[in-house]
C-alpha cells in the first residue's frame, strides 16, 4: 500500500483528556494491549490521567481509533533557564497503518502550538522509548536531539534525567541513563518491535538505539529529548515539502497506466 494511500484512510486530532470519552479510552487500551504485555486497564488509567491530551489517530470510514499518542507539558529547567518539555507517553498505532503521517504531523501541530504559547521560551520534545520505532519518530524528524548517534547535544542529557525523575521518581538509572521498571514493567510483544541482524546492519541508528538501550526487550525506556523551536520547525516543513516532490517525480517517472483497447490488444496477441 503506499504511503498516500495509508494517508488518506485516516486522520488525527489532538484532545484534550477531560473530552475523551469512556468508549475512546477502551478503544485506546484494545489497541494497547495487542502490542504490549504485562498490563492491566488500572494502569492504563492511572498513566492517562497524568497527560494533559492524547493525540488520536482515527480512521476516515467510521472515526475508529487505530492509534494515539498521550501528551503531557512540563515546565523544566536547562542550563538554569526555565524551558517548556512536550511529553510524549504511550505510542502506538495499528500495524496495518504503519508508515502514516498521521501520528507525527498531529504532533508537530502541538508542538507549533506550544511554541507560539511560549515564543521566549525554549521547547523541546520529551518521549521515553522502549522500541526502536519510536525512537526513529526522533531521530529521522528532529535535527536537534538527545541522544545522539554521533554524541552531539549531550547537554540535553540533564533535561533528559530532570523529567525522568519528575514522572517516574526512583526509576531513572543514571548511570545506564535509561528508565529500568524491573521485571513487571509491560514490554513490546516480540512481533512488534523485533530488531534482527540485518536491520543492525543496515540502520545505524537502529543499532544505536539497541546499544543505549539494550533492556528494550524486558520493557527499559530509554529517555529522549529533541529541540523544538522555530528554525527546527521549518528545516522540518522543507524537510517534508522535499519528500513529497520526490515521491511526485518517482509517480512522474513510472509507464502510464494502459487503456482499454491497448490492453485489450495485447492480450489478443
Amino acid at each position: 500500500m503506499s504511503q498516500k494511500s495509508i494517508d488518506n484512510r485516516v486522520y488525527g486530532r489532538y484532545r484534550a483528556i477531560n473530552r475523551m470519552s469512556p468508549k475512546d479510552i477502551r478503544e485506546m487500551y484494545d489497541i494497547f494491549c495487542k502490542y504490549y504485555g504485562n498490563t492491566s486497564l488500572d494502569t492504563f488509567l492511572e498513566d492517562m490521567s497524568k497527560k494533559t491530551g492524547v493525540i488520536v489517530i482515527r480512521r476516515r470510514s467510521d472515526r475508529h481509533i487505530v492509534g494515539f499518542s498521550t501528551v503531557a507539558v512540563l515546565d523544566l529547567h536547562l542550563r538554569g533557564r526555565k524551558v517548556k518539555g512536550v511529553f510524549s507517553g504511550d505510542t502506538i498505532i495499528e500495524k496495518e497503518y504503519w508508515g502514516s503521517r498521521a501520528l507525527v504531523t498531529t504532533f508537530f501541530l502541538v508542538l507549533v502550538r506550544v511554541i507560539l504559547a511560549n515564543p521566549l521560551t525554549p521547547v523541546f520534545w520529551l518521549l521515553i522509548s522502549k522500541g526502536y520505532k519510536t525512537y526513529l519518530l526522533l531521530a529521522n524528524n528532529f535535527f536537534r536531539f538527545y541522544p545522539h548517534p554521533e554524541g552531539a547535544y549531550s547537554d540535553y542529557e540533564a533535561l533528559a534525567a530532570e523529567y525522568a525523575e519528575m514522572l517516574f521518581p526512583g526509576s531513572y538509572d543514571s548511570e545506564r541513563k535509561v528508565l529500568d521498571f524491573g521485571d513487571g514493567y509491560q514490554f513490546l510483544r516480540d512481533d512488534v518491535a523485533e530488531i534482527t541482524e540485518d536491520m543492525r546492519r543496515r540502520y545505524p541508528k537502529i543499532a544505536f538505539f539497541e546499544e543505549r538501550n539494550p533492556g528494550w526487550a524486558r520493557g527499559n525506556e530509554l529517555p529522549c529529548v529533541g529541540r523544538a523551536g522555530f528554525s527546527d520547525a521549518f528545516r522540518y516543513v522543507f524537510r517534508l515539502m522535499r519528500k513529497r516532490a520526490q515521491t511526485r517525480r518517482k509517480l512522474a517517472t513510472l509507464p502510464a497506466p494502459l487503456t482499454v483497447p491497448e490492453a485489450s490488444a495485447r492480450g489478443a496477441q
